[in-house]
């Protein structure tokens, strides 16, 4: 079975004075109805071993939005995966219990549950999975493990009965992040201008977003990476499940030697260990690496879903670049030098003022109707910056030849 809200049920809700962040329109379940929505995908992402049911839903919501989840009862899900900000933070790394920061950019949730894998290093597969690491990481939630986190909970005699009702059984770790896995599955976001444009109508988006569209998936080679061929335009969750260096920071963070300190210290397959030190380390910087060892993983992430881009900044894993002119200047530039393990679809683009500025009214498309009016606020504001201040920008190696490749050292 597969559940998800309405519309009607946002609406009640918004009828209410001061709504609860839990309680907020824009942290209910979303409906199927949208369009855009790939309906066959989404039931098939769901797991046999964890159907969505309403009960588990709720009781999995209630649980996102509860500080009592953390070990001083201060951080909860939302606290980094704000539905009122797009279920992110919106800040360039996320903050845990006693203000401790973190190393990496919180994701949004919103359509996570298409991800073949989680994280920006994709360390884990499942929303399962991925639910229970911020729990136990000093950083984030804090608790020394999953059953310290249960007992608290378990403590509590509304949620001892829920459990009960919900499972069957008695609150486990395991039930627990079933159940927080469960809500995130109802965080689907479609809906935009560019979803009613690929449905047919044309006017939905305007002839700037409309040449973005086309600079997308050609001479802006965007399509390299949020798409799932070269050859085939990818129209529902514009990503290739896959993980690119694409030279951010390469040379600051000294990967090289901290690779070889990885190597000695974290034993592959050791999830706990891998995502401490993606969160509470420099080793962040070497991404994917960190799980696979191998060289050509060196401080390669995952391609981010773009549904929902304009509001979910600051940008890339690291959340180092604040507008969307700044993410189309460093791959205009073709940026990555002195970087051995830059992917090899890292070019200069030669992409002219209008041109991006065209890329990046196709992004603004893809914001969906609930988060319409925020979008707005923002673009504006992103545009305002980006006409004074544009830090990446590099016109000569943008349209100059591209750099050879440094090999990497022995």
């Amino acid at each position: 079975m597969l559940i998800f809200g309405c519309e009607r049920s946002a609406k009640r809700a918004s009828s209410k004075l001061a709504p609860t962040p839990e309680t907020d329109p824009l942290a209910q379940p979303k409906s199927l109805q949208q369009v855009g929505v790939p309906v066959a995908m989404t039931r098939g992402v769901i797991p046999a071993d964890n159907p969505q049911t309403l009960e588990k839903i709720s009781l999995g919501q209630k649980l996102f939005f509860d500080r009592r989840l953390s070990a001083d009862g201060t951080v909860s899900c939302s606290t980094c995966h704000d539905p009122a900000l797009a279920f992110t933070d919106r800040k360039p790394t996320s903050v845990g219990i006693k203000g401790r920061v973190g190393q990496r950019n919180a994701p949004t949730v919103l359509n996570a549950l298409y991800n073949k894998t989680q994280f920006w290093d994709g360390r884990v597969n499942t929303l399962e999975e991925q639910a229970a690491l911020p729990i136990v990481n000093s950083v984030e939630m804090g608790h020394p493990s999953l059953d310290a986190a249960v007992a608290q909970i378990a403590a509590i005699a509304e949620y001892q009965q829920a459990f009960q009702r919900v499972f069957g059984r008695p609150l486990n770790g395991a039930d627990l992040v079933r159940a927080i896995a469960s809500y995130e599955r109802t965080q689907l976001s479609f809906d935009s201008p560019f979803d009613h444009f690929i449905a047919g109508d044309k006017n939905s988006i305007d002839e700037s977003a409309k040449r973005g569209w086309e600079l997308f998936n050609n001479q802006g080679r965007c399509n390299k990476c949020h798409a799932l061929t070269d050859t085939t335009r990818d129209v529902t969750n514009l990503i290739d499940n896959d993980f690119h260096n694409i030279g951010i920071l390469f040379v600051q963070h000294k990967v090289v030697p901290l690779a070889r300190q990885a190597e000695q210290l974290i034993k592959s397959g050791d999830t706990s260990a891998i995502d401490r030190a993606a969160i509470q380390t420099d080793m962040s910087a070497l991404g994917r690496f960190l799980i696979t060892k191998q060289e050509k993983d060196i401080a390669s992430f995952k391609t981010p879903n773009i549904r929902n881009v304009l509001v979910t900044g600051p940008y890339f894993h690291d959340g180092s670049q604040e507008t969307l002119w700044d993410v189309i200047d460093h791959y205009n530039k073709g940026a990555g030098l002195q970087n051995p393990y830059l992917d090899e679809d890292i070019q200069p683009l030669a992409l002219t003022e209008n041109d991006i500025d065209d890329v990046v009214a196709l992004m603004a498309s893809l914001t969906s109707a609930i988060y319409q009016e925020q979008g707005a606020t923002e673009l504006a504001r992103q545009r305002a910056l980006s006409r004074t201040n544009r830090p990446q920008r590099d016109t000569a190696r943008a349209f100059g030849p591209k750099p050879p490749r440094p090999a990497p050292p022995k």
